[in-house]
């Protein structure tokens, strides 16, 4: 491959895969075409889903102004007409995380194959669905950023319920049952009750993707996203890499991926990525994240502390622990 420049095959921490992984402009090879087609019409639809919830702005004065005037019609009509078209949005969300996880188990499988040798070949030899799988991790994480910072989102929906269920109760006509009828919505409220739902989403979804290929070791699954994880540290921390990247957004975008990666070796390997046996340099990547300006990767070290799932294991190592809550 033109884009990568040297690849050496990883056996410990001490020789971690040292190549240029590049998420500028990696181009699919015709092996890579038809997953790579697949992925990308999802990935198109992403780019204008985190648009649409940035610009989320909710029905917070709606809601508020019919709950304080229970008897003015005008006001809960009012209301209800702000939320139904929210809640259609949200509804398009939660069926984009759908959508999402099945192009995760694409990728999945095309890199965990074994039609090479080892997890840094697959990376090598399939960039372009590299970067898309790291796209996945970045719009991921981007998305439970903005969500988190919106309770507007959870407010809305359960406004919304609790309306419908009245209406039922007086047996109202509901023009926005259409929207989300019970059993949707109860799958829905769910989705965003977890704080991070597209993570939580792509965890259960890697989860899934092991236990449902049980023909392929669990290794295939783990060395490629710890692969993954030691890529992007090397790559963040090597002048000669960094200088490469033709943008700063890059550089964000790699500790995203980075961060990702972790978070789902951790759901998925059997002692989670903070071990002794873990095969991510945790105390790299956790340096990799203190180097870079303290406002750019709060959110980060956020979800390695809040959205892992062995961090506060009796085995995890004190310094690591330490590392991560210092403020």
């Amino acid at each position: 491959m033109g884009n990568l420049l040297k690849v050496l095959t990883c056996t410990d921490l001490e020789q971690e895969p040292n190549f240029f992984l590049d998420f500028e402009n990696a181009q699919p090879t015709d092996a890579e075409r038809e997953v790579w087609e697949k992925v990308d019409l999802v990935l198109k639809d992403a780019r204008g889903i985190l648009d649409e919830l940035q610009a989320y702005k909710g029905a917070g004065q709606e809601i508020r102004e019919a709950i304080q005037n229970p008897n003015d019609e005008a006001l809960q009509k009012a209301a209800w007409a702000a939320v139904v078209p929210l809640v259609g949005k949200l509804k398009k969300f939660y069926q984009f995380s759908q959508r999402l996880e099945a192009a995760l188990h694409s990728l999945l499988g095309a890199l965990t194959s074994e039609t090479y040798d080892n997890p840094t070949q697959n990376l090598e030899r399939e960039q372009a669905l590299a970067k898309q799988f790291a796209e996945i991790l970045h719009f991921t994480l981007r998305f439970d950023e903005l969500k988190m910072t919106n309770p507007a989102i959870q407010n809305d929906f359960s406004y919304y319920r609790r309306t419908l269920s009245r209406m039922r109760i007086n047996n109202t006509p509901t023009e926005g049952e259409n929207e989300v009828n019970n059993e949707l919505a109860n799958r829905i409220s769910l989705f965003y009750a977890d704080a991070t739902p597209m993570l939580k989403t792509l965890s259960d979804g890697t989860t899934k993707f092991v236990s449902e290929n049980k023909n392929l070791p669990i290794e295939n699954t783990t060395d490629c996203l710890s692969t993954m994880a030691s890529v992007c540290k090397v790559m963040l921390e090597t002048p000669e890499y960094r200088s490469r990247f033709t943008s700063e957004e890059t550089v964000s975008f790699c500790l995203r991926v980075m961060v990702g990666v972790i978070i789902l070796y951790d759901y998925v390997h059997p002692v989670g990525a903070f071990s002794k046996s873990s095969k991510i340099d945790m105390k790299g990547c956790i340096k990799v994240l203190r180097d870079q300006p303290p406002n750019s990767v709060e959110g980060l070290l956020n979800a390695l502390r809040y959205t892992t799932k062995h961090l506060n294991d009796e085995s995890t190592n004190k310094t690591i622990k330490s590392m991560l809550q210092q403020q």
